[in-house]
């Protein structure tokens, strides 16, 4: 399989890390691209763009990102905060009042980034078609009754952290967030990265879907632990009512659930785009810097830490991140960002100038760390200290 693209001098372990993920690890279409100081220093895609298909990965084929989107939302409120337009330690309810609605008042805005917020599912969850609807997601999350005390302890929302999200930036600025993003962050930074896609760009949009990791010779298979296994097999389960929220699942392929705004799962970007994005927080960006030192400051402060209810695993999150952890691992300390469930990261590292992003059509039953994924982390974690 050839490797199409360039890496600057240093970086050459990238292209051999990524070829050996379609050589060893089964990827079929996917590309990954590294900043380094605002600059690009990898560029590199291959493989096919439709997961079933035959026609090549080209430079700007973009993939569905899944909770790679999470990153993106949080940017959106923290640049509100950061403009003076959000008090992250306000109550939602100032914002939202219909969320105040049995024991949520005391939720503040930062307990929603944080995934503190205690409304990881709902009590009846949504069809993909009433996923789409915002108005109806909103009346969803604003009267589900917390499955903790806000605040009080931590869990993934997997899906109505964008409901939750995109809500909140819709009182605040009168536009979806998936406006927001295009007209503030895509444009200005000239992003291929779309939360609700464009009919103009989909063509560009490859196909997805699951795929099995090839077993290596003589290699023993990996289980997780039971308690993990329980939570997600088991209907009754808030970690599986948390993953289930849509129900049933959405057809990733769909052109109407692309063109939903779900900045929980459904945001679809080029690597270029995931790595673009994530240099412009913690740097300049051909003149064009997001985050000022104290907001980066803010979305990388240890907001929630130790045992989470729905990934069942102990997770570190800042305000909208992951922060690099055993659950998570990313380059170093003081990395931030978000995985895609089954695939894609983005990330950013301040300390080295790193921005990293990487997108797959193939996904797999890895939740927060795929090989795939942390064997290009090691590999530009080797290019760097060499």
């Amino acid at each position: 399989m050839d490797v199409n693209g360039t890496v600057a001098e240093g970086f050459e372990p990238v292209r051999e890390a990524f070829a050996a993920n379609f050589a060893t690890l089964g990827d079929r279409g996917a590309a990954v691209t590294v900043y380094r100081d605002g600059h690009k220093v990898v560029d590199l895609w291959g493989g096919t763009r439709d997961v079933d298909g035959t026609e090549p990965w080209e430079r700007d084929t973009a993939q569905i990102v899944r909770s790679a989107t999470k990153g993106v939302a949080a940017a959106v409120l923290l640049l509100l905060a950061q403009r003076g337009q959000l008090d992250l330690d306000a109550p939602v309810a100032a914002y939202w009042p219909e969320y105040k609605a049995n024991g949520k008042e005391h939720t503040r805005v930062r307990h929603l980034l944080a995934h503190r917020a205690g409304v990881p599912a709902v009590d009846r969850p949504l069809t993909p078609a009433e996923a789409a609807d915002p108005d109806l997601t909103a009346a969803a999350v604003a009267a589900q009754t917390p499955a903790w005390e806000p605040g009080t302890e931590h869990g993934y929302h997997a899906q109505t952290y964008g409901w939750l999200t995109g809500e909140l930036v819709r009182r605040v600025t009168g536009r979806t967030i998936g406006r927001w993003i295009a007209d503030e962050l895509a444009g200005p930074l000239d992003l291929d990265l779309w939360v609700g896609l464009p009919e103009a760009v989909a063509g560009r949009v490859g196909r997805v879907a699951q795929t099995e990791a090839p077993a290596a010779p003589g290699a023993l298979r990996t289980r997780p632990k039971r308690a993990v296994s329980d939570a997600y097999a088991d209907p009754g389960t808030l970690t599986r009512r948390a993953f289930a929220a849509i129900t049933p699942a959405p057809d990733e392929n769909d052109p109407a659930y692309r063109a939903a705004v779900l900045p929980a799962s459904n945001g679809i970007a080029t690597a270029d785009g995931l790595a673009r994005f994530y240099a412009a927080l913690t740097g300049q960006v051909d003149g064009v810097r997001l985050f000022t030192p104290e907001t980066l400051s803010a979305a990388r402060s240890e907001q929630s830490a130790g045992p989470d209810r729905i990934l069942v695993v102990n997770t570190r999150f800042g305000l909208g991140y992951m922060l690099h952890g055993g659950a998570s691992p990313l380059l170093s300390p003081g990395s931030f960002g978000h995985p895609g469930r089954g695939g894609a990261l983005g990330f950013a590292d301040p300390e080295s100038g790193i921005a990293f992003g990487y997108v797959t059509n193939g996904f797999r039953k890895s939740v927060t760390a795929d090989p795939r994924a942390q064997a290009l982390v090691r590999a530009v974690r080797t290019a760097i200290t060499a």
